[in-house]
């Protein structure tokens, strides 16, 4: 038996839970309306013109539905998807590979996609525009070029940084969408949802209180409920109230807006190491010791939304919700002063 089959035939029951806890419909997927409704369309119009789905691009804070939404996409085709990630496409053999193994109709989904290397991408423009693969064999002074036909076929490609994909390449994609940020109501029946899934019972308060601090991210609000339940199970009676919510997420050190512990020393590292900035991102990540990465594409989208922070031509700057949500005294003064000023406060 091979290797997958072995994989797929013993999957944990927490990995059933996982994939049931992912939409599979349209129906389904909660939020997104727009992005949504548009999506449906252009799906129903493939399959009444018996033609492959346009290529299509997600792009978005990570955590709001891409890949979800790949995979919906794929499923009301009726067709099957294909995952691969942008960084583990090192060679030119890897995306050959990738692509001769598609079938007509398929749906290949490769995540990050802006960070595939910019040769792997030249290989991928006749596979888009002309379902061709051009790839060269043999050493030099022998080498020649072979055209190869690939099956029609629609690529799904997620970024969290739509600028960082080439022209050539953004171009070559006919479907765009911009997944924005959840609201709390949407949120909270995201977690209703999930609740049933998981067969935990959760009041209403408490669902609210989850949604309002779940930074407009489903993956967040799922991932918080999970812990809420644990403390629901081991400190009451397994019944999430809004007593044990507030209680718990205290513990896990998340705020009523949803700020957690990197947000908290990123603001206070601008306000007392900087005097409010502005500040380079590197000085800023080696400061805190965290991947430059992690704070554009995890913390800075948030904060930046919630008017916490700014970005200008000379580097982030802390606003005055910023010192606020602190609880610092925003005015011009030394490190000094800020720090004590926040020893006072």
């Amino acid at each position: 038996m091979e290797k997958e089959d072995i994989l797929s035939s013993n999957k944990l029951a927490t990995d059933i839970k996982e994939e049931t806890i992912r939409p599979t419909l349209f129906k389904d997927y909660i939020g997104q309306a727009d992005v949504k409704e548009n999506i449906k369309v252009f799906v129903e119009a493939a399959k009444m013109r018996e033609e492959s789905l346009d290529h299509v691009l997600l792009y978005g804070p990570p955590g709001l539905g891409k890949t979800t939404l790949a995979y919906i996409i794929a499923n009301e085709l009726g067709t099957n998807i294909k995952t691969a990630s942008g960084p583990a496409i090192e060679k030119s053999g890897d995306l050959a590979a990738i692509l001769s193994s598609l079938e007509p109709g398929d749906v290949l989904f490769i995540d990050e996609i802006h960070r595939m290397p910019s040769y792997i991408e030249e290989i991928l423009y006749p596979a888009m525009e002309d379902f061709t693969l051009d790839i060269i064999v043999g050493g030099e002074g022998n080498s020649r070029n072979i055209k190869i036909n690939l099956p029609p076929f629609t690529l799904v490609g997620a970024t969290t940084r739509a600028g960082d994909l080439t022209s050539p390449l953004r171009d070559r994609f006919g479907i765009i969408a911009k997944l924005q940020y959840y609201t709390d109501q949407e949120l909270f029946d995201i977690i209703k949802r999930t609740s049933k899934v998981l067969e935990v019972e959760i009041e209403d308060d408490a669902a609210r209180e989850l949604a309002s601090r779940s930074r407009g991210t489903p993956r967040i609000a799922n991932r918080l409920l999970k812990r809420v339940r644990d403390f629901s199970l081991v400190m009451g009676d397994g019944v999430i109230t809004k007593e044990l919510t507030k209680m718990a997420l205290e513990k896990l050190k998340v705020d009523e807006m949803g700020l957690d512990e990197t947000d908290y020393l990123l603001l206070k590292t601008i306000a007392f190491k900087f005097n409010g900035g502005p500040v380079g991102i590197e000085a800023l990540a080696s400061m805190i010791g965290e991947e430059v990465s992690t704070l554009e594409d995890v913390c800075e989208p948030f904060l930046l939304q919630r008017g916490l922070l700014k970005r200008t031509p000379r580097g982030r700057m802390l606003t005055d919700l910023g010192y606020k949500h602190l609880n610092i005294n925003n005015r011009q003064g030394t490190l000094f002063d800020l720090e004590q000023e926040d020893d006072e406060a």
